[in-house]
């Protein structure tokens, strides 16, 4: 039986919004990725039965003005598989155009090929920033809207 998902952009100045968009990170990153910041951008949740079990966030890029820049991505474990990734890429798509912005930027680490492939699926094309801010194991994308 498939479960019901919702996503729901949500405001991370909520105190009880935060410690979940702060829980769900220490769930899916451990200690493999800097703490977010709920109260800077936009951030969305993924609900099953009122539980929160994936998470999105996005804010204006400080490299490319005007962009957005895809910050952050989690989904536990038990969820993966049903393309919650994709939905919250969407999501985060919408949310740029409403804002005005003309792109997004992102990256993720080249040991994680299932994010590269849900960058590919929804049109990112991959570049070298002037200014690489990842990892030394980065690869960067980039997404016209």
């Amino acid at each position: 039986m498939s479960r019901p998902y919702i996503i729901k952009e949500v405001d991370g100045f909520d105190g009880a919004i935060a410690l979940e968009l702060e829980q769900l990170h220490i769930e899916t990153f451990w200690n493999d990725a800097p703490q977010i910041n709920p109260e800077i951008g936009h951030w969305w949740l993924v609900y099953s039965n009122k539980e929160a079990i994936g998470f999105a966030g996005m804010q204006e890029s400080t490299v490319y003005p005007g962009s957005g820049y895809f910050n952050r991505v989690g989904v536990l474990h038990k969820h993966r598989g049903q393309r919650l990734t994709i939905r919250l890429m969407m999501a985060i798509a919408s949310r740029a155009r409403r804002n005005g912005w003309k792109s997004i930027v992102s990256d993720n680490t080249t040991d994680n090929p299932a994010s590269a492939n849900n960058f590919m699926r929804l049109g990112y094309r991959m570049f070298w920033p002037k200014r690489p801010w990842g990892l030394p194991n980065s690869m960067y994308w980039h997404k016209q809207l």
